[in-house]
């Protein structure tokens, strides 16, 4: 017996120092590519605009406008998308006079609570005057039909995690009377413990159904496969970790009543607590699908499913499906769902806590392949949207600056260091105070950042501590580069065909921020 138990203590050895050592080698893979790259997008251009100015005596001028062009579209699109997302924040009825008072809620399934103070009425009045006073939407009188929850799971890795997810769902959210349905749709390797609570829960509750996908080696083959079996009108998609708030359908299924096909929510950080990490990825987080996502479908009627907190009218999502070969899968459908004339609404209203990574590696690993993915559903459906009969000129002009400006803004952006630098090198200083458009597009850049934090602030700051947005806006600048390193990796990664799908690791977290009290209030997401 103790020769067994030292041999398996060697074997445990063994497996950490290989694990090691391959950790190492990973981290110098990474380390060399980032020097290349850097060699190659900053070094080398640094050189060439030096022997611009010392040898060929040429100007710096042009290259340095076009940079600064870049960055000010960018700040408009900032703006205008900060914009909306505070002013067009209601969506109610056409008079105000008599109407009840709206919770502070995005989106129109908000409950009716108190009359309107003069004030409001003044501030809705004002609104519509600028035409900035949101979309109406009827109410409807229809009863909510019978839903479905698909949950994807990879279990050797969510093990941890599933059990309070699929116990949310079951005695959290509210149930239509024509009835709800849990689906787990997971793979696994090998046969776990776990699969046997699974079974037990499903004799316990009816309505849960454990649906093993043999064969299965992604997300998107396990959601295919439960689409053969769901039997809601309404299917909402999540991830292992993902819990909704307990109106979800209600909300959701105003928005299918009224002609939309995909309604896609808004995601909260449930560990937002745990580390810097986490707490910038929450305030990123706010900033995407509480300002940006929000905006752009109230601007131009448009949005994406995010992979997750989606509400899918259930015909349309087993005609749509999921592409396993993609990186993305979910922005690959909702690419597709779009093309063919079908309608993506974003309500922030209906919102889902999550985990966020909470180390580096899991963080890297994550936002690498969203970067992969970007980019290559960039490269397939880009012409398509232009020629596309289905889109409106601004929904084509939103999904671009989507697509191929997100790709290529992390490469074009940085060049700005070689004029810098170079102009330094032979200069002695840094000065373009002397050209005003150059300064006055800096100060807009600098100030349309400022004012997106500020608008995320006052849009998240139910949910978040003020300091965690002060803290943001210190480190923004080292975060956004980290962010734009990863993206040239992905680029790097992609173009040398390295496209393996990397899983994120669950880390079990024993406390974490408690949301859950938010959903213990009234039958509504905070907003």
């Amino acid at each position: 017996m103790q020769r067994k138990n030292n041999k398996c203590d060697r074997k445990i050895a063994n497996l950490s120092v290989s694990k090691f050592w391959r950790f190492q080698g990973e981290r110098w893979q990474i380390a060399s590519k980032l020097i290349f790259l850097n060699v190659l997008l900053i070094g080398l251009p640094t050189i060439a605009c030096y022997c611009s100015l010392t040898l060929g005596n040429t100007s710096l001028q042009w290259l340095h406008i076009s940079l600064v062009i870049l960055y000010l579209t960018s700040a408009v699109m900032v703006i205008a998308e900060s914009t909306a997302a505070v002013w067009r924040r209601f969506a109610g009825s056409n008079s105000h006079r008599q109407q009840p008072r709206p919770s502070r809620l995005t989106g129109p399934s908000a409950p009716s609570r108190l009359p309107l103070s003069s004030s409001d009425v003044f501030k809705h009045r004002f609104k519509q005057g600028l035409g900035i006073r949101g979309a109406d939407l009827p109410v409807t009188h229809q009863p909510l039909p019978r839903c479905s929850f698909i949950v994807a799971a990879y279990l050797p890795n969510e093990q941890d995690i599933i059990l309070e997810t699929v116990d949310h769902l079951l005695n959290r959210v509210h149930q239509p009377e024509a009835g709800l349905e849990v689906i787990l749709a997971y793979n696994t390797p090998v046969e776990l413990p776990i699969e046997q609570t699974l079974t037990r829960w499903a004799r316990k509750y009816p309505n849960f159904r454990p649906h093993r996908v043999e064969g299965s080696h992604s997300k998107a083959e396990n959601i295919n496969s439960a689409l053969d079996i769901v039997t809601g009108d309404i299917t909402c998609i999540l991830d292992a970790d993902h819990h909704p708030a307990p109106d979800c359908f209600e909300r959701a299924g105003r928005w299918i009543a009224n002609g939309y096909d995909v309604v896609q929510g808004r995601n909260l950080i449930r560990n937002r607590g745990e580390n810097l990490l986490t707490r910038l990825i929450a305030v990123e987080f706010e900033s995407i699908y509480g300002v940006s996502h929000s905006a752009k479908s109230l601007m131009v009627d448009t949005a994406l499913f995010g992979g997750s907190n989606g509400y899918w009218r259930t015909s349309v999502l087993q005609q749509i499906r999921f592409n396993p070969t993609m990186l993305t899968e979910d922005i690959d459908a909702s690419i597709r769902t779009l093309l063919q004339g079908y309608r993506i609404v974003h309500d922030r209203s209906i919102t889902v806590t999550e985990l966020a990574p909470n180390r580096v590696s899991a963080f890297w690993s994550q936002r690498k392949r969203w970067s992969q993915g970007w980019l290559e559903v960039s490269l397939r459906y880009q012409k398509r949207f232009w020629k596309s009969s289905q889109l409106t000129f601004g929904q084509k002009l939103i999904w671009t600056h989507l697509l191929y400006y997100r790709e290529i803004f992390p490469i074009l952006s940085v060049q700005i260091l070689p004029i810098v630098f170079s102009s330094w090198l032979v200069t002695g200083t840094i000065d373009f105070t002397g050209n005003a458009f150059l300064l006055s597009a800096t100060v807009i850049t600098f100030l349309s950042s400022i004012y997106k934090l500020v608008v995320t602030a006052k849009v998240g700051y139910r949910h978040y501590p003020t300091y965690y947005f002060l803290q943001y806006a210190l480190l923004i600048p080292f975060y956004s580069l980290f962010k734009n390193m990863i993206a040239v990796v992905a680029l790097y990664d992609h173009l040398h065909g390295k496209t393996d799908w990397v899983v994120t690791p669950r880390d079990v977290t024993p406390v974490v921020a408690n949301f859950e009290k938010a959903y213990a209030l009234p039958e509504t997401a905070r907003l």
